[in-house]
């Protein structure tokens, strides 16, 4: 085997790992993407919802105890802090569930949003899975295809899923 065949079986390799990495980090740039729309996707289901049993707080249907529970709750899940965010998020579940929101109109409206949120968190969760399961492989570590980008998180919340 001669020199000129040892390079250009060393270039055809190197073009061929060039190629799988260039494929690959457009791959991950667009996950990220994905985990970043979706999130803000999630924000926004997650905005609607305690909007929306604010409003059924402040509506008057229900008991002052259930509504008042519903209220700070509705308010802490919006104006939590991002560290607090999922903990407040879930005790709005909790307390959505415990007043037993079944008033009309507001039942149909409300369970919708909570379904709404559970399919966007699963939605984002996916796509966050995704996304950590190829920058977990080796190639892309070693060649560093993710950059400096932090490791996107699932989220996880009591929605009643």
């Amino acid at each position: 085997m001669s020199l000129s065949w040892v390079l250009l079986a060393v270039a055809v390799g190197l073009l061929l790992l060039g190629a799988y990495a260039s494929w690959t980090a457009g791959r991950l740039d667009r996950l990220h993407h994905r985990v970043e729309s979706s999130r803000a996707s999630l924000e926004t289901e997650l905005a609607k919802r305690a909007a929306l049993v604010a409003e059924l707080a402040g509506a008057g249907i229900l008991d002052p105890a259930s509504s008042l529970l519903l209220l700070d709750a509705a308010h802490r899940a919006r104006t939590a802090p991002a560290e607090e965010r999922e903990q407040c998020e879930s005790a709005l579940t909790r307390a959505i569930n415990a007043t037993g929101t079944d008033a009309e109109p507001w039942s149909g409206e409300l369970s919708m949003a909570m379904r709404r949120v559970q399919l966007a968190r699963r939605f984002h969760n996916d796509i966050v899975v995704s996304t950590r399961d190829l920058r977990r492989r080796r190639l892309v570590s070693w060649l560093r295809l993710a950059g400096h980008a932090p490791m996107p998180a699932t989220i996880e919340l009591e929605d009643g899923s």
